[in-house]
């Protein structure tokens, strides 16, 4: 691990020119007595780092210590950064590694293609925190040392405990075959099997975990693609409330993000959509329709619409009398 941070404060002092101690310690997230102690080893070694005093003082190196990667055009080059601005690696705790390896390619480029994919890189944005509506996108965490074993696990083949607590239910420990990581709108999914039966499990919900040094009891290779699509289709078809609705073209987005899938969808009189939508459950959907006031119509479950009806007469005899 030293190794590898020896080489990011290279990479910074590369790519930034003079930084301060503590600069450099919030960049690679360790104390600015172990960036003290990382410059000494550097120095020791042969790189050419030094120190310079004064009010705008810090660290810097001497030119010319890099190696080029020839074999990347400006595209690709353009592709590694953009992708790299995403927030997956939030959700499998690779936020450190990916940083490290992005500096490791800007460093590396050539002359010409380094400034252009930098500053190229900077017009796009993938995944920002907000969208345009005013919803701030919350990754959800996992204790780093539980993901650290998922992904050794996951990687290396071997069973995995994971102390996971399920919802409405207690923490407990289980024993699973992992066959892939999962993120679908920043939120992270282990898939695995147990006892021969297909499992999902939420990242955000493992306390704990620890690898295994038996094999774990899956293919050699895998679809994680069609795994996923199979894993989803069983769980929309367990259980869950299907609503068929009428709504306006400008709530549509608003009715989406809140149900769990869209069956199908349609045009419909007066300009509005019809879809037909699946929930988690009856309150579930009640919920999600209400909030959308007159600009949501159910068609279907009749229950539904009663549940609808009562609660706006409920609330219409509220306000009918005077404060």
């Amino acid at each position: 691990m030293r190794a590898d941070r020896l080489v990011s404060l290279v990479l910074l002092l590369r790519r930034r020119g003079r930084l301060t101690a503590d600069v450099l310690a919030r960049e690679l997230e360790v104390s600015t007595r172990t960036v003290l102690r990382d410059i000494e080893a550097l120095s020791a070694a042969g790189v050419p780092v030094h120190a310079e005093r004064g009010r705008h003082g810090g660290f810097a190196l001497l030119p010319g210590f890099r190696t080029e990667l020839t074999g990347l055009n400006h595209d690709e080059a353009l592709a590694l950064l953009t992708a790299g601005s995403g927030r997956g690696e939030q959700v499998f705790g690779l936020r450190s590694a990916l940083a490290s390896a992005m500096r490791k390619v800007v460093d590396a480029l050539p002359d010409g293609h380094r400034a252009t994919a930098s500053d190229a890189a900077q017009r796009f944005l993938v995944d920002p925190d907000t969208d345009l509506l005013p919803r701030r996108q919350v990754t959800e965490e996992v204790p780093a040392a539980a993901m650290a074993e998922i992904r050794r696990a996951v990687l290396a083949g071997h069973r995995l405990r994971v102390h996971y607590a399920a919802a409405g239910r207690e923490p407990g420990w289980r024993t699973v075959d992992p066959i892939g990581l999962v993120t679908v709108h920043d939120r992270g999914y282990l898939l695995a099997t147990r006892s021969g039966m297909d499992r999902t499990y939420r990242l955000s919900r493992v306390l704990a975990a620890e690898e295994l040094p038996e094999p774990a009891r899956r293919p050699d290779r895998v679809d994680l693609d069609r795994v996923w699509r199979e894993r989803c289709a069983g769980f929309l078809s367990d259980g869950h409330v299907t609503v068929l609705v009428r709504v306006a073209p400008a709530r549509r987005e608003a009715l989406l993000d809140t149900a769990l899938a869209v069956r199908a969808e349609a045009p419909d009189a007066d300009g509005r959509v019809r879809l037909e939508l699946a929930f988690q459950d009856a309150w579930h959907a009640e919920w999600a329709v209400w909030r959308l006031g007159a600009d949501a119509e159910v068609l279907a479950p009749p229950s539904l619409r009663t549940a609808l009806r009562d609660r706006a007469a409920a609330i219409a005899a509220l306000y009918d009398e005077p404060s």
